[in-house]
């Protein structure tokens, strides 16, 4: 039997207002996205955390600051969701992801995050993701501004599929 499960990228303390490198609109991405966690939680579909941590210095997220913290608002509506540490763009690469996914038997991804045009395209386009159904939902993932957003999602609509996090709600 197909299970899917819901994988949140990236939503970290950083990219909002008071952090290292805001992105455009996070408070209301934030608020869809710990409704999609509620929703996928109600259907008794996995949900997985990624955690950006950078390699050494960096202009945001680095280790053992507030900012590369997962934020709390997500981090309380999946309080045992695993969570993946990346140093990457890609999800998959040098991580724990895809076992993780492998435990849990998922089949299809449900990816939402932050940013569209950077992690979420490469997790979305990883060679290790090839193996399973994608889709992207496009209004739980931001990044600088709305229009680098639409055009990332715009390439990824050649390859993946690009929802609203409707589907997964209604669902």
């Amino acid at each position: 039997m197909p299970q899917a499960a819901l994988i949140v990228i990236d939503v970290q303390n950083d990219y909002f207002p008071t952090g290292a490198y805001p992105l455009h609109d996070t408070q209301a991405v934030l608020e869809r996205t710990v409704q999609a966690v509620r929703s996928a939680q109600a259907q008794g579909l996995p949900v997985v955390l990624v955690q950006h941590v950078a390699k050494g210095p960096s202009p945001f997220f680095n280790a053992d600051t507030e900012g590369v913290q997962i934020h709390p608002l997500l981090r309380a509506a999946a309080p045992d969701a695993p969570v993946v540490v990346k140093a990457h763009a890609d999800s998959f690469l040098n991580t724990t992801l895809q076992a993780t996914l492998a435990t849990l038997g998922v089949d299809t991804l449900w990816l939402c995050g932050m940013m569209t045009h950077n992690c979420v395209t490469h997790t979305a386009l990883s060679p290790q993701a090839q193996g399973y159904t994608v889709r992207v939902l496009e209004d739980l993932c931001t990044t600088v501004d709305p229009m680098i957003h639409a055009i990332a999602l715009s390439a990824l609509r050649d390859r993946v599929e690009v929802l609203s996090a409707q589907t997964l709600l209604a669902a």
